[in-house]
């Protein structure tokens, strides 16, 4: 089975209602989206650190209860691990802060193996930090050269906004190794001061890759492509929104699902995709995405996995 690899960071998200705490789960971005796609049945492993900690050990048993491989998650015994606080306004949409001590940030896995066709998902302030730069862009290098399709969520939140020109080197070597990028409006705002997907992808993205997928909330999606194509994709309809906060993750991991479950091969990404193969992963996308904005977790529940690992294997 094809495998999926994320690199990224552990969090424990503890999420506000007004200023009352509703909930305490992991999280972050990479993380959240493995959780996903290891529910439902996929070969999933991830590349990360976290504290010697209760919240550490909580998280790694979390891991692998939803299938995730552990083993190259490095336990650091002098490091905290990381907070979220998100706060959830009138329309459940989440303001951040984050609690974590990068100075103290460090990397050091084994490869794991990666061969054709297998998926290497990435993103957020860990694939741009400054600090495990090294790690992380070699591993990246190293999976794309075994023929991984490496799948780039931008998420860059506006607690690093003041950090832009000094990671901006990171940020598009990330862009020239991706087969996809997606990044939200918000993303693209704080580093660029653009919200119109043509003009992020003409001035922006498709110097370094031609697959772009711009998100904006309740808004369509919009797709830009090889040769010009370019679609727009609007968002299913949900009266139950309980929290957006893993809405993107799960799109990543929806797309991701619909990568394997249309045997999209690393030949069909790079020569381009057709209409009905877009229309097909982004359709597995919105799916993923609707279904983790009807709780307060991060994550695809138990229920809607099942059913998408048994179509996997029909």
């Amino acid at each position: 089975m094809r495998k999926i690899i994320g690199i990224g960071e552990t969090v424990l998200d503890i999420i506000f209602k007004g200023d009352q705490p509703m909930a305490a789960v992991p999280g972050g971005s990479t993380f959240n989206c493995l959780v996903s796609l290891g529910r439902c049945g996929l070969n999933v492993s991830f590349i990360s650190e976290t504290g010697n900690d209760r919240i550490g050990q909580n998280i790694i048993r979390f891991m692998e209860k939803n299938g995730i491989d552990s083993s190259s998650v490095s336990v650091y015994p002098d490091s905290k691990s990381p907070l979220s606080l998100a706060f959830l306004n009138e329309r459940n949409d989440a303001e951040y802060i984050f609690y974590k001590d990068h100075p103290k940030d460090r990397l050091d896995f084994n490869y794991p193996e990666v061969n054709e066709g297998d998926i290497v998902v990435f993103g957020a302030f860990y694939a741009v930090n400054p600090v495990i730069r090294p790690q992380v862009h070699g591993f990246l290098d190293y999976a794309k050269s075994h023929g991984a399709i490496l799948y780039y969520d931008v998420n860059f939140r506006s607690s690093h906004k003041d950090e832009v020109m000094k990671l901006t080197p990171n940020i598009l070597e990330n862009l020239e190794l991706a087969d996809v990028v997606r990044g939200s409006t918000e993303d693209f705002d704080v580093m660029f001061h653009k919200t119109d997907a043509d003009a992020i992808y003409r001035s922006q993205i498709s110097f370094y890759t031609k697959k772009f997928i711009c998100t904006n909330g309740s808004e369509p999606v919009e797709l830009r492509a090889d040769d010009g194509f370019k679609k727009q994709y609007s968002i299913l309809k949900n009266d139950n929104v309980v929290s957006t906060i893993g809405a993107g993750d799960n799109f990543n991991a929806g797309f991701i699902f619909g990568l394997i479950k249309y045997n999209i091969t690393r030949e069909q990404m790079t020569s381009g995709l057709t209409e009905e193969q877009w229309d097909n992963v982004i359709a597995c996308a919105l799916q993923f995405s609707a279904n983790v904005c009807k709780s307060l977790n991060n994550y695809v529940d138990e229920d809607f996995a099942h059913v998408m690992a048994e179509h996997l294997i029909s």
